[in-house]
């Protein structure tokens, strides 16, 4: 042990321990008890009491549904594009050994930089009257495009969302990769499973863990995204059809003052959460090797 007293080692605890309680487990337990009550307005006092009401009010919801919708389409699209493409740069950066130190770099600079000024970015690109991507299409002699319709919003915001975090798994991946003992490919190289053949049976098989831990990232970090969505299309704009789960619990919360129901929207993106993480922790256990 490294403290003889135990003593220490739980002064050294306890601040995490009470910031986690402080933070993270009481507010929890009150936005389940909010849910049951009438609460108008941010730190109002609980009202009447509404029961299961703004539960039943949730399945019945149009809008619950649709961000739902987008919320599942951005969880796939982020686990095949963010993980995947992320996957293919950390073996590609993996396989050179000069310049890898400047791929990282790039590859993971999108991450360092404010949603909000990546979301005004995007703003810039799809802006109708002197936007990037209507210049581009002006040189071409084309028409301007709007971006941001009710045909092309989601897609619009989607693709951000994707790009700024693949640099994220990227680095995690990579991690991986560089743990993998060098000696596992020299024996496999011996034994002719090499290219192809040594990314699919010697470093997939090895790096399936992190990939888990990668895929349950982007699955619960697609059930909350807010900032990017918000900044290129605020309210769900244009009427709510671009709407996630998390920026449809911003807007109830703190647009409509709907405080109650805000917090059963967010209570069930926890469950989904915890749902698609043991369904992924099903599918892809654990292994030792």
């Amino acid at each position: 042990m490294i403290y003889k007293s135990r003593k220490i080692a739980f002064a050294f605890i306890f601040p995490a321990v009470f910031f986690v309680l402080v933070f993270l487990y009481i507010p929890f337990f009150l936005n389940i008890f909010n849910s049951f009550f009438e609460i108008k307005g941010l730190a109002a006092k609980p009202g009447e009491f509404l029961g299961l009401s703004n539960y039943i009010t949730l399945f019945k919801d149009p809008l619950i549904k649709t961000a739902l919708y987008n919320s599942l389409l951005m969880m796939v699209l982020t686990i095949v594009f963010q993980v995947g493409i992320a996957l293919i740069l950390a073996i590609l950066v993996d396989a050179i050994k000069k310049g890898a130190n400047f791929f990282r770099t790039v590859f993971f600079f999108p991450i360092i930089i404010s949603a909000t000024a990546i979301g005004l970015m995007f703003n810039l690109f799809y802006a109708f009257n002197g936007g990037m991507l209507n210049q581009i299409l002006g040189a071409f002699g084309l028409d301007p495009v709007l971006w941001l319709s009710k045909e092309t919003a989601l897609t619009m915001i989607i693709i951000p969302v994707v790009w700024q975090y693949i640099g994220f798994y990227f680095v995690i991946l990579l991690t991986g990769l560089n743990n993998i003992p060098t000696d596992v490919y020299e024996s496999a190289a011996i034994d002719g499973a090499t290219g192809f053949k040594r990314v699919f049976y010697i470093t997939l098989p090895l790096l399936s863990n992190v990939i888990k831990v990668c895929v349950i990232l982007s699955i619960t970090g697609s059930l909350k995204v807010f900032d990017l969505p918000w900044i290129i299309a605020p309210n769900g704009a244009p009427n709510g059809i671009t709407h996630f789960t998390g920026t449809y619990m911003y807007y109830a919360t703190f647009r409509e003052g709907n405080v109650d129901y805000g917090s059963t929207i967010a209570l069930m993106i926890v469950v989904l959460g915890i749902v698609f993480s043991q369904i992924v922790n099903k599918f892809l256990k654990q292994k030792e090797y």
